[in-house]
């Protein structure tokens, strides 16, 4: 029987493409080498997950001080100019206040299991978040509270003990496979990949829920029902 749902929060919950995501690229368009927006994402991106693969136990850094690498970064190989203090205070507004998608609150509302949040995202923009979109989830697991980011184990085991459940008895939704659906799966967590954009590029093991809205999912029935 499913107790509790773990959810991802960036592309999951809110959305990438929004209005503060456009102006910083842009900016970067404007202010660096890169003259084209998939330039931006992907070298942006690129060094967001080198980063986050770095950032474990003493060398765990929370993601202001990953924003302040990534803008250094792309000054010495990009050419980026400009007000960084600006652009790192941008990219705090992403965190915060990137809108939720339209089946976000719907899908609180009629689950009637804890929903925890486990995202990579630090806590203090999370909570803050919360408060802004009037969201009540159970609880929040970001990687500095084990000083690990997905896909590590740690952060979905803390998600077990946060619920106090055991693997069989939660539900992982994501939109990523390799930081969500499979690290989930390989504990033994129900996953589900939330394929938003119908990627039809991503290989989709055996074993691993695929919709396209949360709309689509409910939780499996008990048992014997």
């Amino acid at each position: 029987m499913i107790k509790a749902v773990f959810m991802d929060y960036t592309g999951t919950m809110v959305r990438e493409d929004e209005p503060y995501t456009r102006e910083l690229v842009k900016y970067f368009i404007t202010h660096s080498d890169l003259k084209d927006p998939g330039e931006v994402l992907g070298a942006v991106w690129s060094r967001v997950k080198e980063l986050e693969s770095a950032s474990f136990g003493e060398n765990f850094i929370l993601n202001d001080e990953k924003v302040d690498r990534i803008l250094e970064y792309c000054c010495a190989e990009y050419g980026l100019s400009g007000d960084l203090a600006y652009m790192h205070e941008t990219w705090r507004k992403i965190w915060v206040y990137a809108p939720l998608y339209d089946d976000v609150k719907p899908f609180f509302e009629r689950i009637d299991k804890p929903v925890y949040i486990i995202s990579n995202d630090d806590l203090k923009y999370l909570e803050e978040s919360m408060k802004i979109k009037e969201l009540h989830p159970a609880g929040i697991i970001s990687a500095e509270t084990v000083r690990a980011c997905k896909p590590h184990r740690s952060i979905f085991e803390k998600a077990l003990e946060t619920a106090g459940v055991s693997p069989c008895e939660a539900v992982h939704i994501g939109d990523s496979m390799t930081s969500d659906a499979e690290p989930a799966m390989k504990l033994g967590i129900t996953p589900v990949y939330l394929d938003r954009k119908g990627n039809a590029a991503v290989r989709v093991p055996e074993g691993i829920t695929v919709i396209r809205t949360l709309d689509e999912y409910d939780l499996p029935p008990v048992s014997g029902m």
